[in-house]
């Protein structure tokens, strides 16, 4: 698990990294990052931190899956363009 943003951001800028999750609980929301081998979790009790994590995620993520935007439950999905 990480902890801290700057190494969340870090990861997610990874060569590996294929796509980052976002699920919001009543008490925290989590950030998983997707890589090759590990799926990371950054977990924000902060929703404004948490909002400006959301708004600093690296350029070349798209939303959801594709083109279209997915929400399913309390899940955002963005992936990674350029990801084989």
């Amino acid at each position: 698990m990480i902890s801290e943003i700057k190494d969340f951001l870090l990861t997610a800028r990874r060569k590996d990294a294929k796509s980052v999750k976002i699920k919001k609980n009543k008490d925290n929301v989590k950030f998983k990052v997707r890589c090759s081998r590990y799926l990371y979790t950054l977990v924000i009790t902060d929703p404004e931190k948490a909002e400006k994590l959301k708004q600093s995620l690296p350029p070349g993520k798209k939303h959801g899956f594709g083109d279209s935007i997915y929400f399913k439950n309390v899940f955002e999905t963005y992936t990674i363009l350029g990801v084989n």
